[in-house]
C-alpha cells in the first residue's frame, strides 16, 4: 500500500479522536457520580431535546466506528508493511 494511504489513516484518526472526545463530552451524565457534583445533575427540560440527545448518540456511535476503522487501516498497512520487508 502507498504512503499516503498511512499518512491519510494517521490524520482521520487524529481528527476522529478529537471529535469523540467532544462528543462524549456533550452526552448528558445518566447518574449521580462526578458529573452531578459539577453541575451535571441539573436537568432541564427542553422541548424536542430527546430528538437532539438521539442525534448525539447517533453522530458519537458513527465517528467511532469511523475511529475503530482508522486504527484497523492502520494496523493492517503496518502489517503488509512488514510483510513486504521481509521478503
Amino acid at each position: 500500500m502507498p504512503t499516503w494511504f498511512a499518512y491519510t489513516m494517521v490524520v482521520l484518526l487524529l481528527i476522529t479522536s478529537v471529535l469523540l472526545t467532544l462528543l462524549i463530552l456533550l452526552h448528558r451524565g445518566k447518574g449521580g457520580g462526578l458529573s452531578s457534583m459539577f453541575g451535571g445533575g441539573v436537568s432541564s427540560s427542553l422541548a424536542g431535546s430527546s430528538v437532539a440527545e438521539r442525534n448525539l448518540d447517533r453522530y458519537t456511535v458513527l465517528v467511532g466506528v469511523v475511529w475503530f476503522a482508522s486504527i484497523v487501516g492502520i494496523g493492517l498497512w503496518l502489517k503488509l508493511q512488514m510483510a513486504a520487508g521481509a521478503s
